[in-house]
């Protein structure tokens, strides 16, 4: 028999509800292919699996232009040096500016993915996504403000640029740590619980030795920073990955009385 579209919960047409198709099955029932409402409106919106993508390839490209940076202002040392020092006053200064800009955008990305993909309802999940959120602006805020490099005096837009990256780390660090405590609950992250926690609990041991070296001439705390940024970025990378790789429309069969 032909197939013909239900509207579940009594929803019009041009509503909101999810369209099913129903299908006759050789028993004489009914099978429903139910497909999610955000899934449905994707035309209109990214989706969680897009967002994750879009995550991904940012990450990717973000690591690439920090790469780039180092050979293209090699005055500047990967084990003294912030990396914000990479967007100071100089050539390529706006390389930097645009990875900042970046790194704001594919957590919003995450973010957003995170919410749609899991449970809103739960606390610590909300913690998490603020976090998320505070990071994501405070990073993209950080172009505007350039720094000023490690053994320079710091002016008015460095000192604005200092307080930006202290509420970035602070946020990044709360909403990691909120977001693996909350994923044994989320059906679709529960199998990366356990590395998604090693990792927000590993970025503490790069920032306290950061924050007890300092970031000064012949210190390692540039070093210190750029690994508590790679194991932050390997969080994000890590709950990107099964959120991108979900299927947008899951089949769920149920039978009906002819």
């Amino acid at each position: 028999a032909a197939a013909r579209l239900s509207i579940e919960g009594g929803m019009p047409m041009g509503g909101a509800g999810a369209l099913q198709p129903i299908r006759r099955t050789p028993g004489g029932g009914r099978r429903r292919i139910r497909c999610d409402t955000r899934a449905a409106m994707s035309s209109r919106r990214p989706g969680a699996p897009t967002l994750g993508r879009l995550a991904i390839a940012g990450i990717l490209v973000y690591v690439a232009l920090d790469v780039a940076l180092v050979f293209l202002r090699p005055h500047f040392s990967v084990l003294h040096n912030a990396e914000s020092d990479y967007g100071s006053a100089g050539s390529y200064a706006w390389v930097m500016d645009l990875n900042f800009l970046l790194r704001g955008a594919f957590s919003l990305a995450v973010a957003r993915a995170l919410m749609l993909a899991g449970d809103g309802r739960e606390r610590t999940a909300s913690v998490a996504h603020g976090g998320l959120i505070v990071w994501a602006l405070a990073s993209g805020a950080l172009a505007f403000f350039p720094d000023d490099p490690v053994g320079s005096p710091t002016h008015g837009l460095g000192k604005v640029h200092l307080a930006l990256a202290f509420i970035a780390f602070a946020a990044v660090i709360v909403g990691t740590i909120a977001g693996s405590r909350a994923t044994p609950t989320q059906p679709l992250l529960r199998s990366r619980a356990t590395v998604l926690a090693a990792l927000a609990y590993a970025a503490l041991v790069p920032v306290l030795l950061l924050g007890h070296a300092h970031l000064r001439p012949n210190s390692l705390g540039g070093l210190y920073e750029k690994l508590f940024l790679a194991i932050e970025l390997a969080w994000l990378f890590v709950v990107s990955w099964p959120i991108a790789s979900q299927r947008a429309c899951e089949r769920v069969p149920a039978v009906a009385a002819a």
